[in-house]
């Protein structure tokens, strides 16, 4: 929850520059923003990596969130992936050097979102069932597809990334005791 607003996103009204039929994406995707800088804003760098029962870590799901995001909505604009995005998605899991931190990682999931917000604002409603394809395969999906699974993706990383960075801070704070 935002610091100064105890209620969820979605229930604190329509954001009004957003098309009406994209609010719901709009909102989940503020929602994440809003719960991985309030739990993620002092994480051990130490616990970033690490896969508590063979999970994904932290640092992966945050290089996820932003990564996905940013591939969805290049799908969700009609174009091709870029070599760098490419690239990103091999090195998903890996840090990208030891300047990563959980900040830094939230940091950049926070300038995706802000880019998916000026895309849902600039999404005209006339153009959401017109037909987008994705990956190598050219999968069938649609503007309004992309842009919802890419709220749903968020929220469910959003979920994995959550359990799994209370599990590690739990097990460090029993072994400092």
């Amino acid at each position: 929850m935002h610091p100064n607003n105890p209620l969820e996103v979605w229930l604190r009204g329509p954001l009004p520059e957003v098309p009406p039929l994209l609010q719901p994406v709009a909102h989940a995707l503020l929602q994440a923003r809003e719960e991985l800088t309030a739990l993620l804003l002092n994480f051990p760098a130490d616990l970033l990596w690490q896969q508590p029962g063979g999970v994904a870590s932290v640092g992966f799901h945050l290089q996820h969130l932003r990564g996905v995001l940013d591939r969805l909505l290049t799908y969700a604009r009609g174009a091709a992936l870029s070599p760098e995005q490419l690239e990103a998605l091999r090195q998903e899991g890996q840090p990208a050097s030891a300047a990563d931190t959980a900040a830094s990682l939230v940091a950049a999931f926070n300038e995706q979102v802000d880019k998916a917000m000026a895309q849902l604002i600039a999404t005209p409603e006339a153009t959401l069932t017109e037909v987008r394809t994705v990956g190598r395969a050219q999968l069938p999906s649609t503007v309004l597809g992309l842009l919802v699974h890419a709220a749903e993706h968020t929220m469910r990383h959003l979920g994995q990334l959550l359990v799994t960075a209370r599990v590690l801070l739990a097990q460090a704070a029993a072994v400092s005791e």
